[in-house]
């Protein structure tokens, strides 16, 4: 069976040359005799492939001396109460909410403290970002929440707020190696990676050093503190041993491709194919404010639900999987990471002529 074009928000499409080269080695990894995720993650193989795929982060990302780089369990949505358990000394924080995921962030951190939502775009179902100058930080926040790409709603910080001196922490979870980033301008910087750099079951976080202490909220259970984790080289526990060895041969991909200045300008002209079809068409039309539309995930909608279900059921049938749009916004969504390539887009987009002219 020949391989489909598929624009799943997540768990989502992974370079070819990663998944040859997996399953190259399923029954064998080097001459081990035994695949990664047979290995003891105590094993000298395994020590090495946890090594590699954090040294070939840090190089992607230039990450500095002073942050941590930990690959965990329990996916983004761990993160939404082990950041206020580690972080929220002062039981207050500040969110940006801008989608779904902010939101449900927010609400597991009311669990541990205050939080003061400062900025949303709720009023028009997320469909743009908030202004961020000049924002209401509380003097006494212990951070500044955003997620950076807005998976649902197709929405993107193209600038980060000024957080007045506060400690930022973003969950970047579908931007996630997409573009270079300034990892300085973060104290937390998150994501799951099954949306654009692995396999589903493994979460990366980058934490400045200095906020690894043992100075986490009372009740906070072990395996919650990132102490633990960083003390133990993200092996703690049995770690998820083979996401990680994806990871790696995702991150030794992308240097490949050039590193991320070079995938920046691969994924500005892909997301332009289809944003210029989607401006120019009379059947389709995008959901987000053009100046907040993100690189990665493009939701867009005919304007009848009915015809949104032909379209979405005809394009299966052609080849194009996961079309349907999340429920809260309903139509489409491609989602177009790093790995999909030009040519998917260009073929969705000569679908979508084809289909215009038949149905309008």
């Amino acid at each position: 069976m020949s391989r489909v074009y598929n624009f799943s928000a997540g768990p989502a499409v992974l370079p070819e040359e990663v998944l040859i080269e997996a399953a190259e080695e399923m029954l064998d990894y080097k001459g081990t005799g035994m695949s990664v995720m047979e290995m003891s993650h105590r094993s000298k193989a395994f020590q090495e492939i946890i090594d590699t795929a954090k040294a070939d982060l840090r190089d992607l990302m230039a990450i500095p001396e002073d942050y941590e780089v930990l690959f965990l369990q329990g996916g983004a949505s761990q993160q939404f109460a082990m950041i206020p358990m580690n972080l929220m000394r002062n039981r207050v924080a500040d969110y940006i909410v801008t989608g779904q995921w902010a939101k449900k962030a927010s609400e597991e951190a009311k669990k541990y403290g205050k939080v003061n939502i400062i900025a949303s775009s709720a009023d028009k179902t997320f469909s743009y970002i908030p202004d961020l100058r000049n924002l209401p930080i509380s003097e006494e926040a212990d951070y500044v929440y955003i997620c950076e790409n807005n998976t649902i709603y197709g929405t993107k910080f193209k600038e980060l707020p000024d957080t007045k001196g506060k400690l930022l922490v973003a969950d970047v979870s579908s931007c996630f190696l997409s573009e270079p980033v300034d990892v300085k301008k973060y104290g937390v910087i998150y994501g799951g990676v099954q949306k654009n750099i692995g396999p589903a079951g493994t979460v990366i976080v980058i934490i400045r050093k200095e906020l690894i202490t043992d100075e986490v909220l009372p009740g906070t259970p072990t395996m919650l503190k990132y102490k633990t984790h960083a003390d133990a080289g993200s092996l703690y526990n049995t770690p998820p041993a083979y996401g990680i060895y994806i990871c790696g041969k995702v991150f030794q991909w992308l240097k490949r491709q050039g590193g991320l200045e070079a995938m920046k300008e691969y994924n500005e002209k892909k997301a332009k194919v289809l944003y210029d079809y989607l401006d120019a068409s009379r059947m389709f039309c995008g959901t987000v404010e053009p100046k907040d539309r993100s690189l990665m995930n493009v939701p867009f909608v005919t304007g009848d639900e009915e015809l949104d279900a032909k379209f979405v059921r005809e394009a299966k049938a052609a080849g194009f999987e996961n079309l349907k749009g999340h429920r809260t916004v309903g139509g489409m969504r491609a989602s177009i990471y790093n790995a999909m390539p030009t040519q998917g887009v260009e073929a969705l987009v000569a679908f979508m002529k084809m289909f215009e002219e038949e149905n309008l």
